[in-house]
């Protein structure tokens, strides 16, 4: 046996030794190659299961819904459908009332292919606040991502198998909005909303009628008369709005009246039909397209929402904060749990600037005319009244209220756009009392003084283009033309003051060109844009447009250049810019932004917001350029040669104004007519007004005499003259607040 192993041994050896490369020096030997590269061996991870959860995460906060499915399992997939995936979200983060989410990964447990991830998610919503959920996330890895294999227990574990959620509101009434006195403009109430039927109406009774809803509604009787006058027999017409209170004060009446009827409801009430409607705006049901938004926001499906002027700029003041409890309900429709509860914070009330008193009667100094009316106080900028007509009835747009059906389309489909606000959104030529401006720019040029006169005939045809004319030239044509004989003469040699008294536009053609001539191109423009115009004037609670001022093109401005120094031209204005920059020449020179809002009050009656008056600029002009300007706006009043003298016979408050007569290219021109009051140790602040009366004519013939009324509004509380277009004889003599002296208005 030894010598067997032996044998083998020896053997083994043997191939071994075959097997060693030989030492013989003359045998060639193969050397490594050192030009070849070393493998590179490399490993791919799988990505982190974490970093894909948190792409899943912040698509969620941004509501990205449609990215959350891409990152779910094609076998998920074939379980839902990517529309009714992103409808179970949006319906649950509606319901939830869903502001934001944080989440943390608690614990990961990985596998080659798969992992399970468990998540903290805390959900916060508008209504309930804060609650916290774990949920569990199977993932698997395919294609070198993680998707997920998800059901509707991810959106919250307890909503897995089709249950849903459901939020019960509890809401308290909106805030209510007040005037700078305290006086309610809307509130809560109980509301009586009234209609007639036409063929039902006794003609014995259309004076009680008229008389009795007019004094509901504060509409004036032709208005109302006008709406069922020429409808069918059989229309249910709507005449308006009133409290139960005023309603039952006169009952006896309005029942015994055929054709009449009145449906009681209670909601957000609007006196008078709409004190301002387009400045205090009005509510209405959420719009279909910002549905999402509210319901997130922790509105309930049903509120009504600030849709328009304060009601929308203080919606969170006047809204307050919801309350609700949020159900777990199941298919079946039945309550399985709730998430959390809280109670309604309530609303808090809007102070306005706006005097109620002034505001109605305003509008209705105002009537039919299409047009604008703002009046502020001159040292301030807080505004008293912003008119805009036509108006609407605010009450129209509360489908609560039994009239909406019938009325609303009445005015959302207008030719006149009564939703506009022709105070701060209608933009327009300013006509004369641009003279102001221009008058300011000559002064300040250096090369014009008070005193420098010139020759106002009818014709300008300085400037070498198509002769322009004076309004003396267009009133002797009118005369001409109805009476056969002109008698209205040139102004003749006038000083500048008195040029602007007299509203001379050769005399301001002149300017315009002379001022261009010298290579001051821009001064009227520049001017222009220092009293304020063609900018914002800041008043941020409501809409408003900027107007246009635009710099006469060089070379051959000329045109543009005189166009311009009359307020004609490519110059829009509004109503707003006007009275603010009146303001600013009656104040001493200060621009003040107009102010609508006083204060807001909370439910506690505790003032946590209030409004000051805010300068945000000055006149760029020098104190004697003011005084010239002011003493020539006094003219246009006191001086019996001024063009408004005749409007303000026997007013004893003292008025520094201008007229405006702007030419629209076609049609009658528009009617301005704007001023300040400065009354000496006067109990009332002093106020500035512009009138607009759209397409009506002169300025002195229809804008001043409605400044007069408001001026009196304003002073002794109610009119104290009818209009010339009222009546022209036998009006009663009444007496002005300010000296005794008797006013009257018998001009034609």
């Amino acid at each position: 046996m030894k010598r067997l192993l032996m044998i083998s041994l020896i053997f083994v050896i043997a191939i071994l030794s075959a097997c060693t490369p030989s030492e013989n020096p003359g045998t060639p030997q193969v050397e490594p190659t050192s030009g070849l590269p070393t493998p590179a061996v490399r490993v791919t991870s799988a990505p982190d299961p974490d970093s894909a959860l948190q792409v899943f995460f912040e698509a969620w906060q941004a509501a990205d819904y449609a990215a959350m499915y891409a990152m779910t399992t094609p076998q998920s997939q074939q379980t839902i459908s990517e529309e009714d995936f992103v409808k179970r979200y949006r319906d649950a983060m509606n319901e939830m009332a869903f502001k934001e989410l944080s989440y943390a990964v608690r614990s990961t447990t990985r596998n080659t292919t798969d992992a399970q991830v468990t998540v903290g998610v805390t959900y916060i919503s508008n209504v309930i606040g804060e609650f916290q959920r774990d949920l569990v996330f199977g993932v698997v890895l395919e294609n070198g991502g993680w998707k997920i294999n998800w059901d509707d227990g991810l959106i919250l574990p307890e909503l897995r198998g089709g249950n849903t959620l459901s939020m019960d509101f509890e809401s308290l009434p909106r805030g209510n909005i007040y005037d700078r006195s305290g006086n309610v403009i809307v509130d809560q109430a109980e509301a009586v909303a009234m209609y007639v039927v036409p063929g039902q109406l006794n003609p014995d009774q259309e004076g009680t009628l008229l008389y009795e809803i007019s004094n509901l509604t504060g509409q004036p009787q032709e208005v109302i008369r006008n709406r069922y006058a020429f409808a069918g027999a059989d229309w249910y017409v709507t005449m308006g709005e009133a409290s139960l209170e005023e309603i039952n004060k006169r009952y006896g009446v309005l029942a015994g009246l055929s054709g009449l009827y009145m449906v009681d409801y209670t909601s957000r009430f609007y006196y008078d039909n709409g004190i301002g409607s387009q400045t205090v705006g009005y509510v209405s049901a959420i719009p279909a397209e910002q549905l999402d938004t509210y319901l997130r926001a922790g509105y309930a499906r049903n509120a009504l929402v600030g849709a328009s002027g304060i009601e929308k700029w203080a919606e969170s003041y006047l809204s307050g904060k919801s309350g609700g409890t949020l159900y777990v309900v199941a298919p079946t429709g039945s309550i399985l749990s709730y998430l959390g509860k809280t109670t309604p914070e309530a609303p808090s009330s809007v102070h306005l600037t706006l005097d109620r008193n002034l505001q109605t009667q305003t509008e209705q100094a105002l009537g039919d005319f299409v047009g604008a009316i703002v009046v502020m106080e001159r040292d301030t900028g807080r505004v008293l009244a912003m008119a805009s007509s036509p108006d609407f009835d605010s009450n129209l747009f509360n489908s609560q209220n039994p009239n909406s059906a019938n009325g609303l389309g009445d005015v959302t489909t207008s030719e006149d756009s009564p939703l506009v606000n022709r105070a701060t959104q209608g933009q327009y030529p300013l006509g004369s009392v641009f003279k102001i401006i221009t008058m300011a720019a000559a002064l300040e040029s250096g090369t014009y003084t008070p005193e420098n006169e010139y020759e106002c005939g009818y014709e300008y045809t300085e400037y070498g283009g198509p002769t322009l004319y004076d309004w003396t030239w267009e009133r002797y044509q009118t005369e001409l033309r109805e009476t056969g004989e002109g008698t209205t003469r040139p102004s003749g040699t006038l000083t500048l003051s008195e040029g602007l008294m007299r509203s001379c536009n050769p005399w301001f053609y002149h300017i315009g060109y002379d001022l261009y001539r010298q290579g001051r191109v821009n001064a009227v423009a520049d001017m222009a844009r220092g009293f304020g115009l063609g900018s914002l004037t800041g008043i941020d609670v409501i809409p408003e447009l900027p107007g246009l001022i635009v710099n006469p093109p060089v070379p051959s401005g000329e045109v543009e250049a005189v166009n311009q120094a009359i307020g004609q031209g490519e110059l829009q204005v509004t109503p707003l810019q006007v009275a603010t920059f009146i303001a600013a020449v009656g104040n001493g020179g200060t621009l003040y932004r107009p102010q609508l809002v006083e204060k807001v009050v909370d439910a506690n009656g505790v003032e946590t917001t209030i409004f000051k008056p805010e300068a945000r600029g000055t006149l760029p002009i020098k104190p004697e350029t003011l005084k010239a300007i002011q003493d020539a706006m006094r003219s246009v009043i006191a001086n019996p040669r001024g063009t408004a003298s005749h409007r303000f016979r026997n007013v004893t408050i003292p008025v520094y104004a201008k007229t405006g007569t702007a030419q629209t290219g076609g049609g009658l021109p528009h009617s301005w007519f704007a001023g300040y009051t400065d009354v000496p140790d006067g109990s009332l602040p002093d106020i500035s007004i512009a009138v607009i009366v759209e397409n009506k004519g002169e300025g002195s013939e229809y804008a001043a005499p409605i400044f007069r009324r408001v001026l009196e509004i304003y002073y002794v509380g109610r009119p104290q003259a009818l209009y010339w277009w009222e009546a022209n004889i036998g009006i009663p003599r009444t007496p002005t607040p300010i000296g005794g002296i008797p006013t009257e208005e018998n001009d034609n």
